[in-house]
């Protein structure tokens, strides 16, 4: 009859294994982090499109209202009557940097306007994110 093996007597991780455990946290907590940025990114140009979108409902029923009316006229008080649930002042949108943005309903659709042009930072017209969308 042969013998057998002692049983191991290893009770612990090695410092290998665990830097390698620490370093997998590490990975998945920084991904979890960019993503929750990006997610926060996503959900204020969602909100910003929601905005906008009752700005042009507004836009088109004054424009119902007042046929003759150019749309490069239309001023904020002039919407304001028009917008949903009648908010006393119109509705400003949040930069991704925290700036307080105006809303240019001058134009149709309206746009995002941070003082020197269009804010999109999302680079598309057509996204929905900033934007009316098409």
């Amino acid at each position: 009859m042969k013998p057998r093996p002692a049983p191991s007597t290893r009770r612990g991780a090695t410092l290998i294994e665990m830097s390698v455990v620490i370093c997998v946290l590490l990975a998945l907590m920084s991904t979890g982090l960019y993503f929750s940025n990006q997610i926060g990114h996503w959900k204020a140009g969602k909100e910003a499109a929601e905005t906008l979108r009752a700005v042009y409902a507004a836009q088109r029923m004054y424009l119902a209202d007042h046929p003759t009316a150019a749309v490069g006229t239309l001023t904020q008080e002039k919407l304001l009557p028009y917008m949903p649930n009648h908010p006393s002042v119109m509705p400003t949108i949040t930069s991704l940097d925290d700036q307080e943005l105006d809303i240019n309903v001058a134009v149709s659709p309206p746009v995002v306007s941070d003082g020197n042009g269009t804010y999109d930072p999302s680079g598309s017209s057509s996204d929905s994110l900033w934007d009316v969308g098409e």
